[in-house]
């Protein structure tokens, strides 16, 4: 499992896939009234190529709650707030363990939005991109329009909740995307984004 999450790219062959998620490349996604618990499988591998055992991988410093800003209004986000919001539960294949999994989250625009982050962004709206931080320091970099349902299809989950279980070693948070083929931008232990916009 990579270092910075999990991903499944749009198109990718799912002929392996055993747990009915077979027909979208990009995963399948349901509506959900409360967040399921989930778990982690514990073998590891960074996305950058470096293999690191399940003690190794475990960040530096400890995931905190999710720090969020955008210009001068930012916000912070526990696990029992979080919780409390509405979750989509989305269904990929992960190409490292060669099967399908469910991840639980609340998605990342209903996150942004209050914020002042456009929910339908055109014009100098699509100059905005966000930048998501683990307790490790890895970090990843998204367009906001990559983020929002009304400009693209993937979506976009800070996660709580992996096959029916809390996260445990990418957790408690990790921002897991459809509709990519390689997980590199799947930040574990999420910790932080801000939103920022190209000059």
């Amino acid at each position: 499992m990579p270092m910075a999450g999990m991903n499944m790219g749009q198109g990718m062959d799912m002929s392996n896939c055993q747990c009915n998620c077979m027909g979208t490349g990009k995963g399948m996604e349901m509506d959900q009234a409360k967040p399921m618990e989930m778990s982690q499988d514990k073998g590891m591998e960074m996305d950058h190529g470096m293999k690191m055992d399940h003690a190794m991988a475990k960040p530096s410093v400890p995931a905190g709650p999710l720090k969020i800003a955008f210009g001068d209004k930012s916000a912070q986000w526990t696990q029992a707030a979080l919780a409390a919001l509405p979750h989509k539960t989305v269904t990929v294949y992960n190409v490292h363990v060669k099967a399908c999994q469910t991840y639980t989250g609340v998605p990342l625009i209903d996150l942004l939005t209050p914020l002042g982050v456009p929910d339908k962004p055109h014009g100098k709206d699509l100059r905005l991109y966000l930048v998501a931080e683990g307790s490790d320091g890895y970090m990843a970099v998204y367009s906001v329009a990559e983020v929002n349902p009304d400009v693209h299809n993937a979506t976009v989950i800070v996660a709580d909740s992996l096959d029916g279980k809390p996260l445990a070693d990418s957790g408690p948070l990790q921002l897991v995307a459809t509709g990519e083929k390689r997980p590199a931008r799947w930040v574990r232990n999420l910790v932080a984004i801000r939103v920022l916009a190209v000059e």
